[in-house]
Order: C-alpha cells, then sequence, then structure tokens
C-alpha cells in the first residue's frame, strides 16, 4: 500500500465536494466508498448503517457483490461489524477470518479478503454504524490509516445525522438515530408535556471539518485552550467558590482536563491529520465518549460527563458561539432537555411556549423545579443520559405523572397521550365552569380555596383558578431569579405589582425563605452537613435583621392603604416569632414618623414546619393573627424523611394516622384560640387529601392553581360533618388495620365524590 502522507487531506477534500454535490443518497454514498477505497488503496471498502432494531445494514460497498446492498445485515454484536458497533472501537486485523468474532456472509464474496480495518462511525459517542476497509494481503493497517478512517467516518456521521438516508430506507425501517427511546426518571412536578426537544445547551454542530492551514489551526486550538484554563482558574479563585465540596471538585477535574497534554496531543494529531480545530475536538469528543460509556465505575462515568462539559466549553471558545435558540426558531410546544439549569435560564424561555423540562440531575428542591412547578409544567429529574440521545427538534413526550420521558415516540403512543391531554382539558373546561361557584360542601361548609405563588408570571392563575387569594406568596423566588440582592425600592415595586395584579384578593407574603437549599448566587453561607436543619429562613433573618428589616419596610410601603398579611417561616419558638413583631412594629413606626402610608389592615402570622411549635400551639395560637402549615416541611421534620430522597420520600404515607393526628391536633389548637389555620403545600392539591384536611378540621388551604378545580369539585359533595365524625373515629382506633387512605377512597365512592 502506498505512502499516505498527505492522504487524509487530500481525502476529506473530496469527500467534501462530494457532500456538495446535488447527488440522490446512494449514489454519494456509492461514490464516497469508491473515494475512500481508491486513496487507501484498499480493495474493499464498505459502509453498515444501524437501524433502529439494532440490524447493522450494507448500505453501501466497494469491491463486495453490489447484489448485497441492503440485503447483508448484522445484528448488534455479531460478526466482526457487529462487534465494532457494539464496542464502539476499531478493529484492525491482519487475518479477519481467524477472528473468534467472524461471521461469514456468503452474498458479499468477502471470503477473498484477509486483512481488515473497521472503525465505528460515531456521533456523541453513540455508535450510528461502521465504516470498513479490506484487503486480500495479510496485513495490519498503520496508525495513520485507521487515525484517516476515523476521520472520514466523521462525515458519514453528519451524512446519517442530517436525515440524508432515510429516501434510500426500506419502507418500514428506520435508522438508530431516529429510534424510539424511553427513559425513567424522577417525578418532580406532575402533568404530561407533548412537544419537541429544545437542548438547553445546544450541541455545536462543526460543518468545516477540513483545514487548509494546519499550523493556523494549532495556533487557534492553543489560544482557545488557554483561554478556558484561564476562565477556569477564574472561576476557582472567585469568592463564592469554597474550598471544598462539591462545586470545587467539578471544577478541578475541569483543570485537570484542562491541563492534560494527552488530550492536547490527540486534538494536534487530528488537526494534522486534516481536520480543523473544532472538528479535531469533536473528533476526540466523541472517541473518549465512546470509550468511557463503557466503563461501569459511577465515579469514573460521572467524570465523562465533566469531560463532556468542558469540551463543549472549548467548542463555544473555538467557535465564538453564545448565544440558544433564538424567538423566531423556539417551536409552540418545547420540551427543554438540560443536565442542570438555573432557575432565571428557565425564565428567559418564552413561558407560552414550554410544555416540559427534562433535567439529568437537579432535586426536587432545587430552584428550577420550584419555578417550573410555579409555571406548571410537567418536570422530570434524574434521567441520566438523556440530552446525549436527543437532538434538537426531536419529538418528546414528558409524562410527569409516571416518571416517563419518551424521545422519538411510535405514533401509537403518541396518539395514546394526545388522547390523555385532551381528556384532561376537558376535564380542566369543567373545573373551569365551577370558578365562580361557591366552595361550599354539601352540609353547609364554606371552604377558603387559595393557591400558591412566587412570581409576577403566576398571577394571571389568580382569576383562571377562581382562587380568592393567596395563601402562599414565596418571597425568595425573587431573590433567587436575581443576579444581585434586590434594592429596596425595586422589592416594594415588585410587592406592589402583586397586589394590585391580585386586584383585592388577598395575599399572604412570606418573608424570605433563604439558606438552606434555597442558596441565592450573591448570599452563600457556611457549608453545612445538613442544611435543611441549619441556618436558614427566620434564623438567618434573625442574624441578617437589615435584610429582613428592608424587606418588611418594602412590604408596608407596597401595601399603603389596603391589606397585608405577612407570615414568618422555619418557626420554632414562639420567642422568634416575637422577635420579628418588635422589628415589623419598629418599622411601622418609623414610616408613620416619616409620613409614609401605612396598610389599612396588617395581619402577623407564622408558619407551622417545625415539630417543637407542636408543644407551643396555644402559646403560637396566641402571639399570630393565623398560623399556615407548611404540609411537606412538617411531614418531612416530623417523619425524619428527605423528601428529596427517591429510597424514602414514599416510605410513610401523608394520610398515615400519626400525621393526620398531628394536623388535628393543630387545627383544634386554632379552634380553641380562635385563630384561623391555613394549610399551605402538597397535601392540599389532591382531592383525597384535600377531603381528610377537611375531614380533621381545614377549613382554609392553598395549593397550586392547577388543583384548584379538581379540589373545589371534590368539596362540592362532600358532607363534611359525615365525614369528620368517620375521621374521628378512624384516627382514635388504635387497633385498626384499615389504612385511612382506604377509608377515604371508601367513602368518596359510597357518596359518589370525585377524586
Amino acid at each position: 500500500m502506498r505512502d499516505l502522507s498527505g492522504g487524509p487531506r487530500v481525502l476529506l477534500k473530496r469527500l467534501r465536494e462530494l457532500m456538495a454535490e446535488p447527488l440522490e443518497p446512494q449514489e454519494r454514498l456509492d461514490r464516497i466508498v469508491r473515494q475512500i477505497a481508491g486513496n487507501m488503496v484498499a480493495e474493499v471498502c464498505s459502509v453498515y448503517v444501524l437501524r433502529a432494531d439494532g440490524v447493522l445494514e450494507l448500505y453501501a460497498t466497494e469491491g463486495l457483490n453490489k447484489e448485497a446492498v441492503h440485503l447483508s445485515q448484522l445484528k448488534m454484536g455479531q460478526g466482526l461489524v457487529g462487534t465494532i458497533a457494539a464496542s464502539a472501537q476499531p478493529l484492525n486485523l491482519s487475518d479477519a477470518q481467524s477472528h473468534p468474532a467472524f461471521r461469514y456472509l456468503p452474498e458479499t464474496g468477502e471470503e477473498i479478503y484477509h486483512s481488515f480495518l473497521g472503525v465505528p462511525i460515531l456521533r456523541t459517542g453513540r455508535s450510528l454504524g461502521v465504516l470498513v476497509v479490506q484487503n486480500k494481503a495479510s496485513r495490519n493497517y498503520r496508525d495513520e490509516e485507521l487515525e484517516a478512517l476515523e476521520t472520514t467516518a466523521m462525515v458519514l456521521a453528519e451524512m446519517i445525522a442530517t436525515g440524508e438516508l432515510k429516501k434510500i430506507t426500506k419502507p418500514g425501517l428506520e435508522l438508530d438515530l431516529t429510534r424510539a427511546v424511553t427513559i425513567d426518571g424522577d417525578t418532580y412536578n406532575e402533568g404530561i408535556g407533548l412537544g419537541y426537544v429544545v437542548l438547553h445547551e445546544p450541541r455545536i454542530v462543526v460543518t468545516n471539518l477540513l483545514n487548509e492551514d494546519s499550523d493556523k489551526e494549532i495556533r487557534r486550538l492553543a489560544e482557545s485552550m488557554g483561554s478556558l484554563r484561564l476562565s477556569i482558574d477564574d472561576m476557582l479563585s472567585r469568592r463564592d467558590v469554597s474550598m471544598e465540596g462539591e462545586h470545587r471538585e467539578v471544577l478541578e477535574t475541569y483543570r485537570m482536563f484542562a491541563h492534560d497534554q494527552g488530550w492536547v496531543r490527540k486534538l494536534e494529531e487530528a488537526i494534522r491529520n486534516g481536520l480543523t480545530a473544532e472538528a479535531a475536538v469533536e473528533k476526540v469528543q466523541s472517541d473518549t465518549k465512546a470509550r468511557m460509556m463503557r466503563l461501569t465505575d459511577p465515579y469514573l462515568r460521572e467524570r465523562m460527563h465533566d469531560f463532556e462539559d468542558l469540551a463543549n466549553r472549548l467548542l463555544r471558545q473555538l467557535t465564538g458561539y453564545s448565544g440558544r435558540t433564538t424567538a423566531d426558531g423556539f417551536p409552540n410546544d418545547a420540551i427543554i432537555f438540560a443536565r442542570a439549569m438555573g432557575a432565571a435560564e428557565l425564565l428567559d424561555y418564552p413561558r407560552a411556549n414550554v410544555r416540559g423540562l427534562v433535567l439529568e440531575e437537579g432535586a426536587v428542591t432545587s430552584h428550577v423545579v420550584i419555578v417550573a412547578r410555579a409555571m406548571g409544567i410537567a418536570v422530570i429529574g434524574q434521567a441520566a443520559g438523556v440530552v446525549a440521545l436527543a437532538e434538537n427538534g426531536d419529538a418528546a413526550i414528558v409524562d410527569g405523572d409516571e416518571g416517563h420521558v419518551h424521545l422519538r415516540p411510535m405514533q401509537d403512543l403518541q396518539r395514546s397521550y394526545e388522547e390523555k391531554v385532551r381528556f384532561r382539558a376537558r376535564k380542566q373546561e369543567q373545573f373551569r365552569a365551577l370558578r365562580a361557584v361557591e366552595p361550599v360542601t354539601k352540609d353547609g361548609k364554606r371552604i377558603a380555596l387559595q393557591m400558591n405563588a412566587g412570581l409576577l408570571v403566576d398571577l394571571p392563575q389568580l382569576a383562571e383558578s377562581g382562587a380568592e387569594g393567596i395563601g402562599l406568596f414565596r418571597t425568595e423566588l425573587q431573590f433567587m431569579i436575581a443576579s444581585t440582592m434586590p434594592k429596596a425600592d425595586e422589592q416594594e415595586t415588585f410587592y406592589r405589582n402583586v397586589l394590585k395584579q391580585a386586584a383585592g384578593r388577598p395575599v399572604t407574603f412570606r418573608t424570605l425563605d433563604i439558606g438552606g437549599d434555597k442558596v441565592v448566587p450573591y448570599f452563600r453561607g457556611h457549608e453545612e452537613e445538613n442544611p435543611a436543619l441549619g441556618w436558614r429562613a427566620i434564623r438567618l433573618s434573625l442574624d441578617r435583621p437589615g435584610l429582613l428589616r428592608t424587606q418588611l419596610r418594602a412590604m408596608l410601603k407596597a401595601a399603603a392603604g389596603t391589606e397585608l398579611k405577612i407570615m414568618v417561616p422555619m418557626v420554632t419558638e414562639v420567642s422568634e416569632l416575637k422577635a420579628v413583631r418588635e422589628l415589623l412594629q419598629k418599622e411601622v413606626q418609623h414610616l408613620s414618623r416619616f409620613g409614609h402610608g401605612l396598610p389599612r389592615k396588617l395581619q402577623f402570622g407564622a408558619m407551622l414546619e417545625v415539630p417543637a411549635l407542636l408543644w407551643q400551639l396555644d402559646e403560637l395560637m396566641e402571639a399570630a393573627d393565623f398560623v399556615s402549615v407548611g404540609s411537606n416541611d412538617l411531614f418531612q421534620f416530623s417523619m425524619a424523611v428527605d423528601r428529596g430522597n427517591a429510597r424514602v420520600s414514599d416510605r410513610f404515607d401523608t394520610l398515615g394516622r400519626p400525621f393526620l393526628r398531628i394536623l388535628r391536633d393543630i387545627t383544634r389548637a386554632g379552634e380553641r384560640n380562635n385563630t384561623t389555620v391555613t394549610l399551605c403545600g402538597e397535601l392540599a392539591g389532591k382531592p383525597i387529601s384535600a377531603m381528610a384536611l377537611l375531614g380533621i378540621g381545614f377549613r382554609s388551604v392553598s395549593m397550586s392553581p392547577a388543583s384548584i378545580g379538581p379540589v373545589k369539585a371534590m368539596l362540592l359533595g362532600l358532607d363534611v360533618s359525615a365525614l369528620s365524625k368517620l375521621m374521628d373515629e378512624a384516627l382514635d382506633d388504635t387497633h385498626a388495620t384499615e389504612s385511612v387512605r382506604d377509608i377515604l377512597v371508601r367513602f368518596a365512592s359510597s357518596h359518589n365524590i370525585p377524586l
């Protein structure tokens, strides 16, 4: 075989010319394999493409029998070609027939060929097919020949990815790149979203593969590597990056990869073989990912993600890419796919067009999930590997009820989900018809149905849902999506806008609940082993009274001439509540002294989330104008269950007797002290659990806007007096074997109550 110095460069140039010509797909493939065979002085060159059914089909050949094209097939892992596709690794053999994986396909006539070189056709580490050259003489192919074939395979990967080969794919069959995939994840917000994939960090498609000047490309690479290293060093030196912890560990890994000379040598070698700097990064990234995907060690697999992130950063440096999908190119029904993202980034998207969010990382308590819930979209988290499997524009279904992500779904599945969505829409129409109906039970008990909110975008749902007010407005969301601390006048304007849009309906503002897992970027506390039980909410506010007083003053000024309701989160002792009331009184006096308008009516309340308050109930009811039960945290702390831990989060039933007895004690204390008690949390948002709450004495509940319709439909047919009697019997029976949940289902069924 002749010397190939400069061969890859000449070959790539000719292939690029072939890709630009107006040819039919089969003719283009035929000429490509002919060109490769001629350049490499190979007697055979063949392209096998992976189908969605896991079969590698011969799509083109130079040297084997032409009749075998689209007839010869090998399953994934079968034969030499199947082995290459399954392992995503090349095979270089001097005597192919002696290899244990060799499989003879008589229709191809390949028995006369001995030497064999096959490489996977890779895209983002995935095998899309196999490219093979063969010769009669027994010999090993040289490293530069292997490199040339791997580089050439990139062109074929692009051809497959663009969908050009669909025209020559047999009717009824699909290529693997378009294969339907289902990924399981964790449900972070219920609902069903149908739409099209929008990658939050879009993969940069490298279209300029061939370089004109290798030395110039190596200089470009060196400059971009230098900028990348500086940016990582800069991030590590910032004060908001702690000296230890997961964040720093990731950045240190980035720095290690960025300074790895082996990686740089591979990039430079690919450039010298004729690739541009960005094409070299894409090739080495895909090769490395293909190898690392076979690792079983979870730590090393996580490092694969770090390497991929770093390579993408380098690609952005080289291409100058900084933007995302423009508003013009944004689909009407978008499903956003991301490894991780911030709350503010989600709000940058056109809210009306977003149908779902899929995250590879994150937790149910992360900022972006809280905001996504407020937006009312379906959310799946911990969907491992989903980003690499998706392409912008792929059809997708997010099933937030069951925790599934269906990528490129089959038509039958698509139709099934479309029917589910239509059914939900019909139910929502029925619920909308109840908006003006008074929420009064069958036996005449009026129930206050309020909604939870935290952003201005939530406010239109007040009228749409028929809620009579906002029972919980999370003020920290304004802080979480801001890059800097909101100033006093910005806070005042924000609260005034909330009250204006509420149009006279009551709004209960919760003071800042930051700290713990709700860390704002410009206000970092110390690392804590158990942040949920640490320096957060009222504890942080009392230690930083200036922060709290600024917020209280902004609320008081915003509510001048109207009603203001303020409640304090994470109260552990009644003395804390009294301390905040004193600060509030000082702000009232300050504003009055300087002639500012004040609220017409001011109510001051507490969130009951910490079990310690259960032994201070009467003191609490006396000290507060109203009490709101934070059922999510109260359940978490009472049952010692981390809501973000999938292994234990469903271990105990929120409708179990112990927790319902706690809630009943709270409502009874409210009745004794004539203090209004509301429950805010997920427990209020499901008809069956809302029914239980009414049965143990709650007459005011706050929930997501979408839950108000179903809960109202339930209570309109409910005889609360009969249910209360049944609930008391069920909770007082210490020897009962039937679960409260089953008792409630039976009661609802016998009284025709929709759940």
